[in-house]
């Protein structure tokens, strides 16, 4: 009876978030249900593949035990720096087990990339959404190069295909950017979950991987919604020829710079949103939730979980029906609402380390909580994405400007789309085996 349930339940988030992609399609009457069909069940063998059979689900875990053991090596790096300062000082905590980690990571991918090792996983990838969904090889790679790279190095992978790609192929390839992470972070997200403990650390990183493989075709679904396809496109998959690197030397100095930059970035944005979400907490909480006596209710209410009528609580109310969606229980919808509207008015990485944060002090317990969201956060659906994407791809490919503005705010909700329903194929799948 309680499978039955689950399954209703899900069956419920899928419609509901269907039904969102199709209210913001722009040609409802063009869409291709048979390619939705077909991408969502892919999604799902996909999901059953990798969490219930053994060869598979064990591949995955040995790839979230290799990342591991990556930080562990980036740690060494950061020892030749710091000295034993982080271990010992808590401020150098970040340093420690995460900025350092970016760099390491970022000169590692790099050199991954030049030896093509990348290349190959992604080809295999997009070959596979190819075949199963029937679009055009620019949009499958693309969004293949999203799972492992990310939304700011996806698109040079399709840089020479960018000038003649079609509205809606643009409208995938942003939308792909919004729902998965790039490699690089996977690793400090596994990290800040794991909270120093390793099999944690793996088991985190186990289900981020499989976030980042299941929200590829969950994108292609959300995009051909809102964007549907409607001029010929052609489907051939090839991977550009043109060299990133020089060598493996200069792939291992200009990986570690940018690393270097997004790690400072990193930094950055977590002082900033950290004291602009306590700012707003305050001048919600102290003009409005103190004045109406709304303050002492929400504490009330909630069992502590908010301490007052602020800013937090107004996005978890907000959110809580997506929350309801992907069938978190009832006594943590507020609170689950609240980090995914953190991550989208804020960023996943804002998000992720707050939930973190939740998770250690017992405020977030429920395991089927934990693993939702640890799907659900797992893309770079915000709004300050919006602007990375314009300007990125706009960058590489002028001519497609008034394209990325068109879609901008549609590839922002398809991308927040795809995790959502990752994260209900996902946790459904997961219940089952349990």
């Amino acid at each position: 009876m309680e499978t039955l349930l689950t399954l209703i339940r899900a069956l419920i988030g899928v419609l509901g978030l269907l039904a969102l992609c199709w209210w913001a399609s722009e040609d409802r009457k063009r869409i291709d249900w048979k390619l939705v069909g077909s991408g969502l069940v892919l999604q799902w063998i996909l999901a059953v593949l990798i969490l219930k059979v053994p060869v598979f689900h064990d591949a995955v875990a040995g790839v979230s035990a290799f990342f591991s053991k990556l930080i562990g090596f980036s740690d060494e790096g950061a020892v030749m720096v710091f000295g034993s300062m982080p271990k010992d000082v808590p401020v150098f905590g970040m340093a420690w087990t995460v900025l350092s980690a970016i760099v390491f990571f970022s000169a590692f991918s790099a050199i991954l990339y030049q030896l093509r090792i990348l290349q190959v996983i992604v080809f295999g990838f997009a070959w596979l959404l190819s075949k199963t969904l029937r679009l055009s090889g620019a949009e499958c790679l693309a969004a293949a190069a999203n799972v492992f790279i990310g939304q700011t190095e996806a698109p040079l992978v399709v840089k020479p295909y960018l000038r003649k790609m079609t509205r809606s192929e643009i409208n995938s390839l942003m939308t792909g950017g919004m729902a998965t992470i790039a490699g690089g972070v996977l690793a400090i997200y596994m990290a800040a979950l794991g909270a120093g403990d390793e099999a944690a650390t793996i088991a985190f990183g186990k289900h981020l991987l499989t976030a980042s493989i299941l929200s590829a075709p969950a994108a292609l679904i959300a995009a051909k919604i809102v964007a549907p396809q409607t001029e010929s496109v052609n489907g051939q998959v090839a991977f550009p020829k043109e060299k990133e690197y020089e060598g493996v030397l200069d792939a291992a100095t200009k990986g570690t710079s940018d690393g270097l930059k997004l790690a400072l970035n990193v930094g950055a944005m977590l002082v900033a949103f950290t004291g602009l979400v306590a700012l707003l907490n305050y001048v919600v909480g102290a003009w409005i939730g103190e004045w109406t006596g709304l303050n002492a209710l929400v504490a009330t209410w909630t069992e502590g979980k908010f301490e007052a009528f602020n800013f937090s609580f107004v996005i978890g109310v907000l959110s809580a029906p997506f929350a309801w969606l992907l069938g978190v229980p009832n006594a943590d919808l507020l609170v689950v609402g609240q980090l995914l509207g953190e991550r989208l008015v804020f960023n996943e990485l804002f998000a992720y380390f707050h939930f973190a944060e939740l998770r250690s002090s017992g405020v977030i317990s429920d395991g089927k909580s934990v693993l939702i969201l640890t799907y659900a956060l797992c893309g770079f659906a915000n709004i300050a994405s919006i602007g990375i994407q314009v300007g990125g791809i706009s960058a590489l490919e002028p001519g497609q400007r008034a394209n990325l503005l068109r879609y901008g705010f549609r590839s922002m909700v398809g991308g927040m789309v795809a995790c959502y329903l990752t994260a209900i194929v996902a946790s459904t799948v997961q219940s089952s085996i349990n």
